[in-house]
């Protein structure tokens, strides 16, 4: 679009102007500058459209194209702005500064797969406290009309979330009472529900996950529980640990029974070696003295067992045709 004559009018003379046209005795020349002043009107219009677009484009160039707002959807379930099923509105503005309206259908999209929040069913293990009101009971009067009677619907329910140790602990404090005269001390028992055993089952069972399902090793795990109040050496975590394992080892019997009458064997060994069985085996050190094959590996062993299969461990011989030994 050309640039148009500007149009230079002083401040007295815009005033007349503005007075012929509301006394309606525009001249000749009145009209003249009138054509003026709206022409420059459309062009300065157009001109800032360009200058906005040419600024979005070199900002786009230079930081990137800004991610798209995701639209909230509106009380009908569809986003606002036409983005559901049906016939979307456009509106913009022409080269002549006058309002396009276009209508464009728009496709329907999917939902977004989730909000990322979690119902309150999700949590199985929390602990449930009901909290009843300090001031009204089931039957009583409506405290705000006074005329209806209060019943029970069903409760709200708010989270609340909480962190501790891997291992806690609680402590005892047993009374003792002594006689003065023959000195016999009284001791009081320890509840029932605490147990026997220094380390319950589950704490034991919480080590076993913490050191083979999340990986933590040993000695971070110490440090973790002397940082929070609760110390356990990494040689006391092995003993409890072995307790589980011994408990399951009768299951591995009874898998490995089940998988000798499996149809289908297979076999493979694992890149990490056992330096332990090579350190104990004289023949392994005398071999890697003279260069011969010195590696020891773990062989994996998967039975086929009907529709089922079953994953047995093995610590591979150094030579093929030795027996393995199950660990």
């Amino acid at each position: 679009m050309k640039r148009p004559d500007e149009v230079t009018l002083s401040r007295e003379e815009g005033e007349a102007l503005i007075e012929r046209i509301e006394r309606n005795a525009l001249s000749v020349e009145d009209r003249r500058v009138l054509v003026k002043i709206l022409t420059f009107y459309f062009w300065l219009l157009f001109a800032l459209r360009e200058a906005k677009l040419s600024l979005k484009r070199l900002k786009a160039l230079v930081f990137g194209e800004k991610p798209k707002k995701r639209e909230p959807p509106s009380s009908g379930g569809t986003p606002s702005g036409g983005s559901g099923s049906g016939t979307g509105v456009k509106t913009g503005t022409s080269q002549d500064g006058q309002i396009a309206t276009t209508a464009e259908s728009t496709e329907e999209k999917p939902r977004p797969p989730g909000h990322g929040r979690q119902g309150a069913d999700v949590y199985r293990a929390a602990q449930t406290v009901a909290c009843r009101h300090d001031e009204l009971a089931v039957g009583e009067r409506c405290p705000a009309c006074g005329r209806g009677r209060l019943y029970r619907l069903p409760p709200g329910v708010e989270l609340r979330l909480d962190g501790n140790a891997l291992l806690s602990a609680v402590r005892y404090e047993l009374e003792k009472l002594r006689c003065s005269a023959c000195g016999q001390i009284f001791t009081a028992s320890v509840p029932a529900a605490a147990g026997a055993e220094k380390y319950s089952a589950r704490a034991r069972a919480v080590l076993t996950l913490a050191r083979y399902y999340l990986g933590v090793p040993w000695y971070r795990l110490e440090g973790f529980q002397a940082l929070v109040g609760v110390p356990v050496p990494d040689a006391t975590q092995w003993d409890q640990v072995e307790h589980v394992g011994n408990c399951a080892y009768p299951i591995f019997k009874y898998f490995e029974r089940m998988a000798a009458q499996g149809d289908v064997i297979y076999q493979d060994d694992t890149s990490a070696r056992l330096l332990s069985l090579i350190e104990e085996n004289p023949q392994a050190q005398d071999a890697a003295r003279a260069g011969a094959r010195t590696g020891r590996y773990t062989t994996a062993l998967i039975a086929q067992v009907g529709t089922q299969r079953i994953c047995l461990y093995y610590t591979g011989r150094q030579h093929a045709g030795e027996n393995l030994e199950a660990l």
